[in-house]
């Protein structure tokens, strides 16, 4: 199992969006709206690397996603 957590900036007005369009996505398994440097916090959770790869792929394309950070889980339980 692979897990880590995208830092997500938006655009104005634009989390509650996103927050939405992640809860659709089967391998982001919560979503958070946060207040500070980023905007939304998503917590990723997949079989491999490969599958977590191509899910930060997919969060970074969505629509308003201005920029991300990714960080990995050293040792996910």
């Amino acid at each position: 199992m692979h897990k880590g957590f995208i830092l997500l900036n938006s655009d104005i007005g634009a989390e509650e969006y996103i927050i939405e369009e992640l809860k659709h996505m089967s391998d982001v398994k919560n979503a958070y709206l946060t207040f500070g440097a980023y905007d939304v916090i998503a917590e990723v959770q997949t079989q491999d690397q490969d599958t977590f790869e191509k899910t930060v792929g997919e969060i970074r394309k969505l629509s308003r996603v201005v920029s991300t950070m990714t960080l990995n889980v050293v040792n996910p339980e």
